[in-house]
């Protein structure tokens, strides 16, 4: 079960209860914009500082180097991110 660590000191594990990252973390209550949950808008963006993730389906969004869209990914190994 990989830990996702958020940059701020929050830690929550990726169970697989929830579907994608961004499901995981609005259980958390942690605050992530977004607007498509689908890769198509880019709107939910973050930094991925440390880790690997998998997408469920291949954003159509940009995401430069060092970023990925919580809205659609998985974290393959535990993974430490910063929302904006």
């Amino acid at each position: 079960m990989p830990s996702v660590k958020i940059s701020g000191g929050a830690v929550i594990d990726f169970d697989g209860s929830r579907r994608t990252l961004l499901d995981a973390l609005e259980q958390q209550k942690l605050g992530v914009n977004f607007h498509c949950r689908e890769g198509y808008c880019g709107a939910c963006r973050c930094k991925l500082l440390q880790g690997e993730v998998r997408y469920l389906n291949e954003p159509l969004a940009f995401v430069r180097k060092g970023e990925f869209l919580p809205c659609c990914s998985i974290p393959l190994t535990d993974i430490d991110i910063e929302i904006p």
